[in-house]
């Protein structure tokens, strides 16, 4: 269904203000959202009790987590303070969502080597630096040629969540096939630079305006390329962006399942896997909160809970009354 003009026009403001793509494609649907809701009046109209109602029924009747409670608020203020220029008054006094967070499904280290088992080049690679890494799946897709050092066997993450830069482990064990994945991205820049109107890789407006032959650096293209060239939504120059996140995904559970896992897995529950086997083996909690990039150690003590009340941290009373052979 084709965008409204006033959604259209939101969007083209977002993009010229670099918001990122899954940005602006959540702020537009929880702004639709909140419009529909209102009875598509226009947002120029819908005022604090409005908004205090609209969040009262995602908490209440949509049963939404607190989370997507406030990423539909973060929406809202968005349009209302920045697109619209307006104040949204005093919002306080809404029900906040208390569904309470998932615990994280954590696979064993045997678990892990199957699943990786069941992959072969760039996908195992990928796959590999969610897991040896502990990055996010937007993370590793973002990560450009220049991000990974070898001599100090790190990879810096740049603009992760909250645009927080941070410097994460990297595997001995995946240097030689980083190599063979670079010589692929530069005979892939090298067959790009060939094809007329090839603008080179997208590069923030600051960095590009710093540098302006950036784009033609092999440093700065991305690590795991898209399959193909594509035109870029703000100036429809043709460039390579990256490998896209979802298709990830789908690849880490198409594999899971290949393995044989029954349990729930995403391309988190590498990371999940990551932070758990860190902290089985000794690492402390704020070493693992920086490998996270977490804000809060709140956050990263998720972790020690799933070890703390499973059998490596609480020994059932049942053991002490039967044998593994007669269980």
């Amino acid at each position: 269904m084709a965008k409204s003009l006033f959604l259209t026009s939101v969007q083209d403001y977002m993009m010229v203000h670099r918001y990122s793509k899954r940005t602006i494609d959540a702020y537009l649907y929880w702004i639709k959202f909140f419009i529909l809701f209102c009875n598509k009046q226009h947002p120029t109209s819908l005022g604090e009790s409005d908004i205090k109602r609209f969040l009262t029924y995602l908490a209440t009747e949509r049963h939404v987590s607190a989370k997507t409670q406030t990423l539909a608020l973060n929406a809202i203020v968005f349009l209302k303070t920045k697109f619209l220029n307006q104040d949204v008054g005093d919002l306080s006094g809404y029900s906040h969502s208390h569904r309470q967070q998932k615990l994280p499904v954590v696979l064993t280290c045997n678990e892990v080597s199957a699943l990786l088992a069941t992959m072969t080049g760039h996908h195992y690679l990928m796959a590999a630096l969610l897991y040896g890494s502990g990055l996010r799946r937007i993370e590793l897709v973002r990560l450009r040629v220049k991000d990974i050092d070898f001599d100090f066997r790190q990879i810096r993450v740049i603009n992760g969540k909250g645009g927080n830069h941070r410097i994460v482990t990297l595997a001995d064990e995946l240097l030689t096939v980083l190599r063979e994945q670079m010589k692929i991205v530069e005979v892939t820049f090298a067959r790009d630079r060939t094809i007329d109107g090839y603008a080179g890789v997208w590069l923030p407006d600051a960095l590009a305006l710093k540098y302006p032959n950036a784009s033609f650096d092999l440093g700065w293209h991305y690590l795991f390329p898209a399959t193909r060239l594509s035109l870029d939504p703000e100036n429809n120059a043709l460039r390579r962006h990256h490998f896209d996140e979802n298709s990830l995904n789908k690849i880490v559970k198409k594999a899971a399942r290949n393995a044989g896992i029954r349990k729930e897995v995403s391309c988190h529950t590498l990371r999940h896997s990551f932070a758990t086997h860190l902290l089985q083996s000794g690492v402390d909690i704020r070493t693992v909160q920086q490998q996270l990039g977490h804000a809060d150690v709140k956050t990263t003590e998720i972790y020690t809970h799933v070890l703390k009340h499973g059998a490596q941290g609480v020994r059932s009373p049942l053991s002490g009354l039967l044998s593994p052979q007669d269980a």
